[in-house]
């Protein structure tokens, strides 16, 4: 029987696109009888205005899962830097002694990635990563110039080392290509991309009339630097007044920003994080789902999870996204209107092609359902651990 570890800094019950795929995966890895599974990520920590419980220890089968508590934490800096070092160091004491077949890593800030490495190198074991973001470019944009001279260095040594230490490397987003393998060519890529959970999958009523009124707009999802929803609704708010209203449910480092800039708007209400299930409800219950990134270079090669569960609803969708994104959405998702980043007078110009009635999206579902994906890289996990690899690279 293979043993693989699997290092994420989020699994269910957390809410989070870094949990719900490795949820997803680790759940078709799980059918793999001869497969021993270690799970090892935090107990449920990614909003401080959502707290749901989890066993610290869970063992099922061939499925073993230990969820480490870190320290009380918001979404600056400061408190992720302090997480991660606590996740950190418990891993390495959760793992220590094992023996493992492959280690696989799934990581946005590359710091999950850089563990994955670190314990692959001590154990002697195959690195599998799983790259959902590319945190040195997202750095260069958010920090200035003065900070970048100070941790740039520091960061593309973690990068270096963590991506040379990789046998194969899944990137979520072509996007990211260039990137990838203009630095590390001699690395194996596999490209699983982001998809479709099934809570989201819905029989959608192609034929209802919209209820008269404002035309409600929903944001649904983590309100942070990267989104810049700071930058967009507050001047979005007022030009779509008598028009539409907007929900944003979620929460994150720039909520209190966003809702400092939304003083005196009365078509503008922000609600806290909800379950699964009930956000589903929200999107039957909206007429236009809403999804904006903020102005960086970075989010040029990004695809976010968000698209693909948006789509499954059948509404319409209005994206501020550039790049692999904007190119995605416009070639890929039918009925929905993309406009640059943080321009609200183009925004306002694309709302009107938008045509305010659910479509149906049965092949864009079916080509990007999570669990069929996700079974795809189990599968080609399997074969790689399968492969008789012994020695890290």
């Amino acid at each position: 029987m293979k043993k693989i570890l699997i290092l994420s800094f989020y699994y269910q019950p957390d809410l989070c696109a870094g949990s719900f795929r490795c949820s997803a995966l680790v759940d078709q890895l799980a059918a793999y009888q001869d497969l021993d599974i270690t799970v090892v990520t935090t107990a449920p920590n990614r909003y401080a205005s959502y707290a749901t419980a989890a066993p610290a220890y869970e063992q099922k089968n061939n499925l073993t899962v230990h969820r480490l508590s870190l320290p009380t934490h918001k979404s600056g800096l400061i408190d992720q830097i302090k997480a991660f070092f606590s996740f950190y160091r418990q891993a390495l004491r959760t793992v220590k002694g094992q023996k493992f077949d492959l280690v696989f890593a799934t990581s946005s800030r590359l710091f999950t990635a850089f563990l994955g490495a670190r314990v692959a190198n001590k154990l002697k074991a195959p690195l599998y990563l799983d790259i959902r973001d590319i945190f040195l470019d997202t750095i260069s944009d958010i920090f200035s110039v003065k900070k970048l001279l100070l941790i740039k260095p520091v960061i593309q040594a973690v990068e270096k080392y963590t991506f040379s230490s990789a046998k194969r490397i899944n990137l979520v987003s072509a996007g990211f290509a260039g990137y990838f393998k203009t630095r590390y060519p001699d690395t194996d890529y596999r490209w699983f991309t982001n998809g479709i959970d099934d809570e989201f999958v819905r029989e959608n009523d192609l034929n209802a009339a919209r209820e008269p009124g404002l035309v409600r707009v929903l944001y649904a999802g983590n309100i942070g630097e990267g989104q810049g929803l700071h930058n967009i609704l507050p001047e979005l708010s007022v030009a779509m007044e008598g028009v539409a209203s907007f929900t944003v449910i979620g929460d994150g480092g720039r909520k209190s920003i966003l809702q400092d800039k939304l003083q005196g708007r009365t078509n503008v209400t922000v609600l806290p994080p909800v379950n699964r299930e009930q956000l589903a409800l929200e999107y039957a219950k909206a007429d236009v789902l809403f999804l904006h990134l903020n102005d960086y270079p970075a989010f040029e090669k990004v695809l976010p999870s968000k698209v693909f569960e948006y789509a499954a609803s059948g509404k319409p969708i209005w994206a501020g996204v550039s790049g692999f994104a904007a190119d995605f959405i416009t070639s890929e998702v039918e009925n929905a209107a993309v406009f640059y980043p943080g321009d609200h007078l183009q925004a306002k110009q694309t709302f009107d092609t938008l045509k305010l009635n659910s479509v149906s999206r049965d092949s864009f579902v079916a080509k990007y359902l999570r669990r069929n994906i996700m079974k795809l890289m189990a599968q080609d996990i399997y074969q790689f651990c399968q492969s008789g690899i012994s020695k890290a690279k």
